[in-house]
Formats: structure tokens, sequence, C-alpha cells
């Protein structure tokens, strides 16, 4: 494996900040900057790891953000691996995982410290997300089961979003209002403590990702590790951040999909067992197909000329053969 480049930050280093932020870059160029900037004034240790992108974004973060430790990987190492990188460097008190896509609202860095600081028995927390038109968006759920796969890919929790039954997974029968705890919060904004006293906190590979998942659901991973291990989980309602959901890998929605797909069935079958990763690969299946027939008779029914039709058939034609 060729090398990183590594591009020491000019900060002081014998001053331990409270917070690394450590940022996986990937073809985000300008949302990357704009996170960076709302990110300036925050005391901050701030960490890029950029993923081979082909927009230029890591030449931007050097010209334009001297103060920032950038690691360039020569290829596209995979989220959960670029996100060990910087964990392995940061030197703050707590490490919180960034999107590059995401715009950190005045104060939301400093209440999700202050939170961990107020509680000694979180392990992770993570703040409110919106839309950039002011949405909130979910952004912490339940310990994934079958029963939510199944719920996802038949389209019930879709259709049927403020039903416990079927929108329980992430929450969105809740208006995001207050802090709770919760079993999982999306690896786009996690805020880990780095020293963890509890012995199997430190045992349990925490705080580590698994980097055999390429991309998604290694954050899932992780937060079932950590309350395995004892440690506990919060959503911060106060502290908020904007994000642009899947702004990297817009343009290749279907390998997104596999991905995704992919990371849930690898999640069962690490800790639930063969079976169940295969119920869950039949789902993900079933779900496809029902998308692209889906896609299949929007087509038909607009005798061909709706291009978003083919397009979401296609889409999840490829989905079903490779998943």
């Amino acid at each position: 494996m060729a090398t990183p480049t590594n591009f020491a930050s000019p900060s002081s280093m014998s001053e331990t900040p409270n917070v690394s932020v450590i940022i996986v870059s990937y073809n985000t160029r300008e949302l990357l900057r704009e996170c960076l900037e709302s990110l300036s004034g925050e005391g901050a240790e701030i960490i890029v790891i950029d993923n081979a992108s082909s927009d230029g974004s890591a030449p931007m973060v050097a010209e334009c953000f001297p103060q920032v430790k950038l690691i360039a990987n020569p290829e596209n190492r995979g989220f959960g691996a670029a996100c060990n990188q910087g964990l392995q460097v940061a030197r703050g008190r707590y490490a919180l995982i960034l999107n590059a896509d995401i715009r950190a609202e005045p104060g939301a860095l400093r209440r999700l410290v202050e939170f961990m600081d107020a509680h000694p028995e979180a392990a992770a927390c993570g703040g409110q997300l919106r839309y950039p038109d002011g949405r909130i968006q979910p952004s912490c759920a339940r310990e994934l089961s079958l029963w939510w796969v199944f719920c996802e890919q038949s389209l019930l929790a879709k259709l049927f979003p403020r039903t416990r039954l079927f929108g329980g997974y992430w929450r969105t029968y809740w208006d995001f209002s207050s802090t709770i705890e919760t079993e999982q919060v999306m690896g786009a904004c996690l805020m880990l403590r780095r020293r963890s006293t509890d012995r199997k906190v430190r045992a349990a590979g925490f705080p580590l990702f698994d980097e055999s998942y390429f991309l998604y659901c290694e954050d899932t991973d992780l937060c079932y590790r950590i309350r395995q291990a004892g440690g506990k989980i919060y959503y911060v309602h106060d502290a908020v951040f904007v994000h642009h959901l899947g702004a990297s890998g817009e343009p290749q929605r279907a390998e997104m999909v596999i991905y995704y797909n992919r990371g849930k069935e690898r999640y069962f079958r690490k800790f639930h067992g063969a079976w169940r990763a295969w119920v869950c690969r039949l789902l993900n299946k079933l779900g496809a197909l029902l998308r692209m027939l889906i896609g299949v008779a929007g087509t038909l029914f607009t005798l061909g000329r709706s291009g978003r039709a083919k397009k979401y058939a296609s889409t999840f034609w490829k989905v079903l053969r490779e998943t």
C-alpha cells in the first residue's frame, strides 16, 4: 500500500485540545470548505483524511486551511479505515467523527463537549442533524434488527413513518426535541470519549472502527460494541449540525445502496449468526426487486417518457444483482 501524505498542523503540540474533529473527505471540496469554515474559532484540533478525491479537495485544504492536519490517501480506503487513521493521530480528550458535508451551527461543538464533561458515563454522543432547508433529519436509531430491515425494504417505514411499529428504527414518529439515551447515533456526527475508564470498553476495541466495512454500518457496529461493553450513547438535541445527506455518493446511488446492504448483512453475520445474515440478504434483495418493479411500472405508465423512472429501475436492477 502506498504511503499517505501527511501535512502536520502548525498549532502547538504541547496543548491537549478538548476535541479532535476527524473529517473523512471524498470529492466534496466545496462542502468540505464550508464544513471547515464552520469549525473555525472553536479551538478544536481538526484532522482531514482525504480518500483520493479527484476534485482537488486535498490541495484546497492544504492551501486554504494550513492549520488543519491533512492525511491524503493515495487510494480510497473506505470510511472506517480513514476514521481510524484520524483517531490514531488525534490528541483531543474527545474525538468527533464528522462528515465532510456537514456544517456545524454556532455552539454545537461546545454543547457536545459540555454534555460529555457533565455525563462521565457517556462513551459516545451525537448531535441533532438538519437538512439545509431546516427540516430535522433522523440521527439516532434503535438497535438494528431483522424487523427494522423488513420495515425498510418493504417500504412500510416510508409509508407509515409516524408509527412506532414501522417507523421505530429511526424514531421518525418523534420530534427529536429532547436529549435521550439511544442505541446508536449516526457516524456522520459521532463524538467518542478517547480514554474510557471502563476496561471492558477498551478490550472490545473501542473506539476503533471495524475496517471490514467499506462504507455504511461501521457506525452501527461500533455503537453496538460500545453498548455491549457497558458504555452509554446519547442523542444531544441542542447541538445542531446541518447535513447535506449523501453528497459524496449521490452520483453513484446504486453503489451506495449496495454498500449499505452489504454492511447490514456483515453486521448480522458478525453479531447474530449466519442465518440472520442470510435473512437480511434475502430482505435486501426483495427490497431491491420491489423498487425495481416500481421503476418499471413508472416507465410503462409514462410510456417511457420518464427518465427518472427508468433510472430508478436501472439502479435497483443493479442493486438486485449485486447485493
